[in-house]
């Protein structure tokens, strides 16, 4: 074995569509320290704030529950825990840390309607469904178990909810839907069914309670929110209703209020119909302020303690009525969102998620940036895959939606298909159902399909057992009988009067509508249980497969008729099935199993099995224009993005190298040749192939980008790549639509910017309501000002108005005082404004000139978008300090504009850092190319592990590139130092300038027998293994060490190499003033000794030097590239390996742990200052890291790979580095278990290229 045969996920997720929140039950969302969570149906989301950029993030989605999620309840005085109920009588407690269920209690008799943590047992979470009784669940400590509150039982009415007192042990309310409410506590007598509101009383009408919240400053104060009769104060003790609070119509209702801890007596509740958010005072009643927010009504709220100490709480509002009717009015789309009142804005707003399985998904036939999802919750939803955010929903109220089908081309119309109210079709543009077919009455219909072939035809197929096709405007063309439910059909992509379906019976049938029979043409047997979805092959004739709920899919031949394939693997149904439009072989299906797979048909083998989703995978689709970008969607409530461009990864390379098109491009049948590697022969490749063939001049740069964007996912690659044309001088006409939404040039921005407030000057925007008036001001002080304005003492009037908080007035006497006091004035007032995080002091910044306080003040925020398009005005000259003097005015000018220039950069790359941080190395590469820093461009790209794209744009970007492309080409060469693909390692190789010693590496490392290894040596014009045993003799004679060790590599005795270049890089580290670039070149060149003569036993010695040494230095490059997670732990291994092995090297386990303690206390931000001798130890290492040639450092800063930050539900994997679980992608080491994150793997690999197994194996994650 001579690499690291490591099985690598080859599907990579890229994006992620998370839920919306459900609106069928009280206790949806919930919040704890910097964290909050909601649910939608079936699984729950966790949001984290992110410190450092102001905005939460996804951290998590716990799916166990099979049905739907009733309650979620955070510990109290854990901020790692939280409860959950569910549908299926089932309680959950979570580690959200960990990210796993703690314990489970699987019986609750009965559904659970509210839960809540106990506050007289650390680990017992209490519950409560319909009359109760109320069980409380201990699942920890000496003695776990359920046991029934002994006073809370026998109740009248229906529970709500329940709360338990904050700070009063074991006091407890319930409030029900007769809306009255019971109160317990230790030591008194429960009191059941008291304080329903006055008007009920005597009546037996309900009006349920629909919020309870303890007062968390006294005992016995609480407040109720009944659904129709408002809000009350009532005390608990005396049983008396203190104060009643009035709404200003009566048509406000109330679903949800919360007390707001920082502001005591102060709370704050949502109107059930509107999105008004109103703010309370128990003194007053009547409200403080009020808030409209959105145009739908709130259904929960939360406040959270923000811990960032100048915001106000928020609030995290699932926004949806409750009032969902049967009858055909839209209901409004659940969301979820957190808003900040200080700051009056929203600081993360999911507005409208599916909450509910999402069963079919299909990209827009014209807009591969479009991607359309059918869910159980009767909505279509249409996404916008670049920005992640859905654009347009159907009306909805359709009950289940199964399936949907766009219209051909680009007629912009949605059919689809429900359980009980037949098909329609949704116009997009218009907004609204335009038919509807009803001729499978009240059956369910699984399956809609609108023929691309003939775009008048749409077929449908029911639980009725028909399948029936008809025109557009609903004549029946085609009634096809089955024995039992057709849950599947699919038009063939050759021949417009061919259909499949997919039957109850286990059978595949062929029909063809040009006949007037209604019998199938073929039915295909074999199956042992139903068939569910068939797929006719877009690029080989005659071929379909079908996917059935025996776990298996075959694959059947019409010609032949017969299976010729059976693809096993799958444990659960067989749902979603996709065959890839480029790549003839390759077929994905999606299972109940919670898994996807890619099968390599030609021989039936499952190239990568993907256990990121959650819950059963009903839909894959991809886009004929961007064949190997993937959806999937699924019962866990998500859309998820993947690439697949990993399986097909020589394809790009084979263009970047320029190799022949027969290479690229190709038929079926040599594709379908087991074993032969993959070939383009679809459509999308031929058009670009026809489209290159008309061109004559940049030809190779139109080449690279249109692959390029043709192999790449959303999210950036188009944007890089127009940001790239820009830099190349290309014409601004010719730049796309699309161009303008995203990041832009900075030669454009503003031009953009312009016109886009030019358009919305015509759009009158509509205003927040305001609040209460302010309170009158005092007289005295207004007479005082005006006698000094009238006696001309215009700066006593200024500052007098000043205090009156008349700041409008002062600013606009001010300038009659002098033009310094008006800055002056402007900038405090600025300060003021800021200090109170008020985005009035905008326009004061600006009037002032003072550029550099706006964008320290956005940057503070997070809002980096804003920081630099005001930093892109002053650099244009749009924004200057007023003149006060006309003199020096152009050198100052010329000043102030370098000072901007630098400023904008600094926003620049501090953007690019938040998108990288996010996991968008794509986009964070645009940021700065948009301020023409190529070398940053290309760095990010590579940080990320887009090599195959950064290579690319490097080739076309030419000059300026070149040293980040060479470095970037060198990386792919090691990824295909493997035995398929030896060439075209070589040829990537034969791409740098300078590639003799490359090439050496390369042929150093090449296994094989004499002749293969003459061979290769020969291709890549070095001397044969005779030869180079004679040329490295010579070499020692000259004393010519490099070359030595060189030529030994690549003789019949490459350990003589060793010994030669080991003794010489000891000997560099006993002397004194030794650095890294002395020894790091010939250590490198040692490490590309071949595998097979590495780890022979007669070597264990000098192995062992090897290792030790490449992991010493490894470290040093680690800590001057910054790789900060990976330094401990490759001194650990260097330390490790000191002390089990024999070695004699010139390094002491003492010395190393001396050196990682003077690192930690150094670069990392402890309380204790670094002692004096770590900062002498540290400065001594900066020595020997110094890089000795400025392009040493190509790359600086973490590894952040596309998708770390995507929340993944595969197997937990725990760090062999750190012990903590890993986020993101995974990289398995060689011994099959050992896991490391793929990051860190990548940033190992960069700084040491031995396995960190200590087995001398090549480490290969790129």
């Amino acid at each position: 074995m001579s690499q690291l045969t490591v099985i690598m996920a080859k599907v990579k997720q890229v994006g992620l569509l998370a839920a919306g929140c459900q609106p069928w039950n009280k206790d949806v969302c919930a919040a704890s320290g910097d964290c909050f969570a909601y649910c939608a149906t079936l699984a729950i989301y966790i949001y984290q704030l992110d410190q450092q950029y102001n905005e939460f993030k996804l951290r998590s989605i716990m799916s166990e529950h099979k049905k739907t999620i009733t309650a979620i309840s955070w510990c109290p005085n854990n901020p790692d825990l939280f409860a959950s109920a569910s549908a299926d009588n089932l309680l959950i407690v979570w580690n959200v840390a960990e990210q796993k269920a703690v314990a489970r209690l699987d019986n609750t008799k009965g559904v659970p309607a509210s839960v809540s943590w106990c506050w007289n047992f650390a680990d017992g979470v209490a519950f409560v469904s319909q009359r109760g009784p109320l069980y409380i669940w201990v699942y920890g400590g000496p003695d776990p178990g359920v046991t029934v509150h002994k006073e809370a039982h026998s109740f009248l009415s229906d529970i709500c909810l329940f709360r338990w007192h904050p700070t009063k042990k074991g006091k407890l309310v319930f409030g029900h839907t007769d809306g009255s409410l019971s109160v317990f506590q230790p030591g008194s007598k429960g009191q059941k069914h008291v304080l329903r509101p006055e008007s009920l009383e005597g009546t037996d009408e309900e009006d349920p309670v629909s919020a309870l919240e303890w007062d968390p400053l006294s005992t016995d104060y609480l407040l109720v929110s009944n659904l129709h009769n408002g809000i009350r104060l009532v005390d608990s003790e005396a049983l008396a209703c203190i104060t009643s609070f009035c709404f200003p119509s009566a048509a406000a209702s109330v679903q949800c209020l919360a007390w707001v801890p920082s502001a005591p007596g102060m709370f704050i509740t949502g109107d059930s119909q509107v999105g008004v958010l109103r703010v309370w005072n128990v003194s007053r009643t009547t409200p403080l302020d009020s808030f409209k927010l959105k145009k739908t009504g709130f259904h929960a709220l939360h406040v959270l303690n923000s811990p960032l100490a100048k915001k106000a709480p928020s609030s995290c509002s699932p926004s949806k009525s409750l009032h969902t009717s049967s009858t055909s009015e839209a209901v409004p789309p659940p969301g979820v969102g957190l808003y900040d009142m200080g700051a009056k804005k929203w600081d993360f707003l999911r507005d409208l998620g599916h909450v509910e399985t999402i069963f079919d998904c299909k990209f827009k036939p014209d807009d591969h940036n479009l991607l359309a999802t059918a869910s159980f919750d009767g909505t279509i939803k249409i996404w916008d895959t670049n920005t992640l955010k859905a654009v347009h929903t159907s009306p909805g109220n359709e009950g289940v939606v199964y399936s949907l089908s766009w219209a051909p081309g680009d007629l912009n119309c949605i059919a689809g298909a429900t359980s009980r109210n037949g098909a329609f079709i949704w116009d997009v543009r218009k907004g609204k159902i335009i038919t509807r077919f009803n001729e499978h009455g009240k059956n369910g219909i699984f399956c809609i399909s609108w023929s691309h072939k003939d775009s008048k035809r749409i077929a449908t197929c029911s639980g009725d057992g028909f399948c029936i096709i008809r025109t557009i405007d609903g004549k029946i063309l085609h009634k096809y009988k089955h024995p039992a439910a057709v849950f599947g059909c699919d038009w063939s992509q050759n021949n417009k009067d061919m259909i499949a379906t997919g039957c109850e019976d286990k059978n595949v049938r062929v029909y063809y509508l040009a006949t007037s029979s209604d019998q199938p043409l073929k039915v295909f047997t074999g199956h042992l249980a139903k068939v569910f979805h068939v797929r006719w092959s877009p690029l080989r004739e005659g071929i379909l497969c079908s996917g059935s709920d025996d776990g298996t899919v075959r694959i059947w031949d019409y010609t032949q008729d017969a299976c010729i394939n059976v693809l096993s693997g799958h444990t659960a149904p067989v749902r979603g099935l996709m065959w890839n439009t480029e790549v003839p072989y390759l077929l994905i299906s999606g299972s109940w199993d919670y898994t996807i797979r890619v099968w390599d048909t030609r021989d039936g083998t499952c190239l990568d099995t993907v256990y990121d989703h959650g819950a059963d995978v009903y839909g894959l689709t991809c886009h004929q224009s961007r064949p190997f970008t993937m959806a999937s969607c699924s019962r866990d409530s998500t859309v998820r993005l993947w690439s697949l461009t990993p399986l097909i990864s020589p394809l790009l390379l084979n263009i970047l190298t320029n190799q022949p098109w027969e290479k690229i491009i190709g038929n079926t049948d040599t594709a379908m040749v087991p074993g032969s590697p993959p070939l383009l022969c679809g459509k999308v490749s031929r058009d670009i192939k026809q489209e290159l063939d008309k061109l004559n001049c940049d030809i190779r740069a139109k080449k690279l980008r249109w692959f390029s964007e043709c192999f790449s996912p959303a999210g950036g690659s188009s944007n890089l790549w127009d940001l790239v044309s820009v830099i190349h001088g290309q014409d601004d006409s010719l730049l796309p639509a699309s161009y303008s939404k995203g990041v832009m040039h900075m030669k454009h921005l503003l031009k953009f910017k312009t016109s886009e407030a030019q358009e919305l000057t015509i759009v009158k925007m509509s205003k927040f309501g305001g609040g209460i008036g302010a309170p009158s001001k005092e007289e005295r002080l207004k007479e005082a000002a005006d006698i000094h304005l009238r006696l001309g003492q215009m700066q006593r009037y200024c500052e007098l108005m000043v205090e009156l908080g008349q700041w409008e007035k002062a600013l606009s006497v001010a300038p009659g005082v002098s033009m310094r006091y008006w800055k002056k004035l402007m900038q405090r007032r600025a300060d003021q404004l800021m200090a109170e995080d008020n985005d009035d002091a905008i326009p004061y910044c600006i009037a002032t000139g003072d550029i550099k306080k706006l964008v320290t003040f956005f940057t503070g925020r997070g809002q980096l978008i804003e920081a630099l398009i005001i930093a892109q005005g002053a650099c244009e000259g749009n924004i200057h300090a007023p003149q006060s003097s006309p003199v020096n005015q152009t050198t100052n000018d010329v000043d102030n504009r370098q000072q901007y220039q630098s400023l904008l950069h600094k926003v620049c790359k501090d953007l690019a850092e938040s998108y990288f941080q996010d996991g968008s190395s794509v986009l964070a590469a645009c940021c700065h190319l948009a301020v023409d820093s190529i070398k940053l461009a290309m760095s990010s790209l590579m940080r990320g592990n887009e090599l195959e794209l950064a290579a690319c744009v490097g080739m076309v970007l030419g000059e300026p590139s070149n040293e980040s492309t060479s470095y970037c080409l060198e990386l792919l060469a090691r990824k295909y130092m493997t035995t398929p693909t030896w060439e075209l390692s070589a040829d990537l190789l034969r791409m740098i300038p300078d590639n003799h010693i490359l090439l050496a590496k390369l042929c150093a490392f090449y296994p094989g027998s004499a002749d293969e290894i003459n061979h290769v040596h020969e291709r890549c014009g070095l001397p044969s293994l005779e030869e180079c045993q004679a040329l490295a003799e010579a070499a020692m004679c000259d004393g010519d060490l490099f070359s030595a060790v060189k030529f030994h590599l690549l003789s019949c005795e490459p350990e003589k190499a060793l010994w030669i270049g080991l003794d010489h890089v000891k000997e560099q580290l006993t002397m004194s003033d030794w650095t890294v670039d002395s020894v790091q070149p010939i250590l490198d060149l040692m490490s590309y000794i071949r595998t097979d003569c590495l780890i022979m036993a007669k070597l264990t010695e000098i192995r062992s030097e090897l290792l030790i040494l490449c992991g010493y230095i490894g470290g040093l490059l680690a800590i001057r590239r910054q790789y900060s997670s990976i330094v401990p732990a490759l001194y650990e291994y260097t330390s490790q390996l000191l002390k089990r092995r024999e070695v004699c090297v010139p390094l002491k386990i003492e010395q190393l742990s001396v050196e990682l303690d003077a690192w930690r206390a150094c670069t990392q931000s402890n309380s204790i200052p670094p002692s004096e001798c770590q900062r002498e130890e540290f400065s001594c290492l900066q020595r020997r890291i110094e890089p000795t040639e400025s392009a040493a450092l190509v790359l600086c800063g973490a590894d952040y790979v596309t998708g770390s930050n995507l929340p993944s539900h595969s197997d937990v994997q725990l760090s062999c580095f750190t012990g903590q679980r890993i986020q993101g992608p995974v990289f398995l080491l060689e011994d099959g278990k050992s896991a490391i994150s793929l990051n860190d793997a990548l940033m190992w690999a960069k700084v040491n290229p031995f396995s960190p197994l200590g087995t001398g194996l090549r480490i290969n994650p790129f």
